[in-house]
């Protein structure tokens, strides 16, 4: 197939990983990980000095400090697109920082990839990366470093693009004020929920999430780039709460939370065609984008059903359907995985398939395993995935991002096999998802109700309080918390799902008794 000369390529992946036990650790800050990754992707093109002179336009996904999750004592750098590409020796015309979220990956890629389809640059470098794991331990230490360092675009004419933060619409006052900030909680609370839907039990859930990730542990065991040394575990003890493996928020144990003690970096090159052919790349490096989509879900007091992900599956078939592909057309996958919930509806409800598909769920190893790189994950599974595309020309693949809280999916299906640039659908889908019904909040969270949802957070190993999220008998949804001792065993103890309690509003939040 002929494509026109302007089409985006991936033509150059790149990762590394830095592990603090390594005889080589040298405690390398975000940027320095960032560039480590980016020159691994201009070599991977064959012509590094060649494509690197092409490059003209950079973009980072944020860290999770950028992303005001955490707070590093030792500074950053103020413009990260431009700390790394002036490691690299790179002049960009235009440098863009990307929103928060797990879906930025695929932001960025259809950004710089519309940017070169229009032809407003010949080729591209986008990057990321967490230094958490470097962070702790040298906190921990009470060693210092400085990190912190400035470039200034007007000085060396480049447009600077920060995109801000992206938060709006995923968390609504209401469920900060309940407790709900950490992701552990809001994904807690939409595990239980499909359960609910599913009519499991607490013990049977847990088995199906083991037997979901059990495989990605076997995938993390034999990636070169996973944060740390893995062993492959069993279901069992995926599942299973041990002194080990503690409660985090009900239904996890920590063992299916993302890890993000990470020292990682994932960087790709895209370029046009014509200008590929140029540089000298070879086009058997050459990764083709064949379909697209980006969505956002509503917050979760406001979904009907808080187990679903109707964006997501949106996504998802958008995408294919622009690749002209169906799931059993794809050779391999990789399905976000922060935690089991995400990848069930995606994976499992949306696409129908199997925990053990022979095809595999992931190919870096997933979140809790291979690395939870902070908004930067699924960049390390695009430069896996168009590892695999490669070694079997033809074939496809399927990238499936997510962001925030169940908040926003990406879906990109990807190919060596020729294809004009499709672009990114968002708006269409959008305007659907926006129109469909709502959940209704009561006015006045008070009188008798029933749980559909609940976690149980939990303190170093130590239950907290019990979050609740159900229907009042006289209409309207309601969230409460409770702290009490008694609540908290009677959660413990007894599945919570469905059960009778009693609501009184607060000043600040909500609280409720079983009844």
């Amino acid at each position: 197939m002929q494509v026109p000369d302007t089409t985006p390529v991936i033509v150059g992946v790149g990762q590394y990983v830095e592990r603090i036990d390594a005889p080589d650790y040298a405690g390398l800050s975000f940027a320095d990980l960032s560039a480590r990754a980016a020159a691994a992707a201009l070599q991977d093109t064959g012509a590094m000095a060649e494509v690197a002179a092409l490059v003209k336009a950079v973009g980072a996904v944020r860290t999770f400090e950028e992303s005001g999750a955490m707070q590093v004592p030792f500074g950053r750098a103020e413009h990260m697109p431009l700390a790394v590409a002036r490691r690299l020796g790179i002049m960009p015309s235009v440098a863009i920082l990307e929103k928060v979220g797990g879906q930025s990956p695929l932001a960025l890629l259809a950004d710089l990839g519309g940017r070169i389809a229009r032809g407003e640059v010949p080729a591209a470098l986008m990057f990321g990366s967490e230094a958490i794991s470097t962070v702790r331990h040298l906190v921990t230490k009470g060693e210092s470093r400085d990190w912190a360092e400035s470039d200034d675009p007007e000085a060396i004419g480049c447009a600077w693009i920060d995109k801000g933060m992206g938060f709006e619409g995923t968390l609504s006052a209401l469920s900060i004020a309940h407790g709900i900030r950490a992701p552990v909680t809001a994904y807690a609370l939409c595990e239980n929920a499909r359960r609910a839907r599913l009519g499991l039990s607490r013990h049977d859930y847990a088995m199906e999430m083991g037997h979901l990730f059990a495989p990605f542990t076997r995938v993390a065991a034999d990636n070169p780039y996973s944060a740390a040394a893995v062993t492959p575990m069993s279901a069992q003890e995926i599942a299973t709460p041990s002194d080990r493996n503690r409660m985090i928020a009900d239904p996890y144990p920590l063992k299916l939370v993302s890890r993000d003690q990470v020292n990682q970096a994932a960087a790709v090159v895209l370029m046009s065609v014509q200008a590929a052919r140029e540089a000298g790349v070879p086009e058997d490096k050459w990764v083709y984008l064949h379909g697209a989509a980006l969505a956002n879900e509503r917050e979760i007091l406001d979904r009907l059903d808080i187990g679903g992900y109707p964006a997501a599956n949106a996504a998802i078939a958008s995408a294919l359907a622009a690749a002209g592909k169906q799931a059993a057309d794809m050779q391999v996958f990789d399905f976000y995985s922060c935690f089991p919930v995400p990848v069930f509806n995606a994976a499992i409800d949306g696409l129908g398939l199997s925990p053990d598909d022979p095809r595999g769920l992931t190919v870096t190893g997933g979140l809790p395993y291979f690395g939870g790189a902070g908004n930067n994950y699924s960049m390390h599974a695009f430069a896996t995935m168009a590892e695999r595309l490669r070694a079997a020309p033809g074939s496809f693949g399927m990238v499936g991002l997510n962001g925030g809280f169940q908040s926003k999916y990406g879906a990109a299906v990807l190919s060596t096999a020729p294809r004009d640039w499709p672009g990114c659908e968002s708006a269409g889908i959008q305007a659907t998802l926006d129109a469909a019904p709502k959940a209704v909040l009561a006015d006045v969270a008070q009188g008798a109700g029933r749980i559909g949802t609940y976690t149980v957070t939990y303190v170093k190993g130590v239950p907290e309080q019990v979050i609740v999220i159900g229907d009042l008998d006289h209409g309207g949804r309601f969230i409460a918390t409770s702290r009490e001792a008694d609540a908290i065993a009677t959660a413990l103890a007894d599945d919570p799902i469905g059960r009778a309690v009693s609501v009184a509003p607060g000043e600040k939040r909500n609280q409720f008794t079983f009844a």
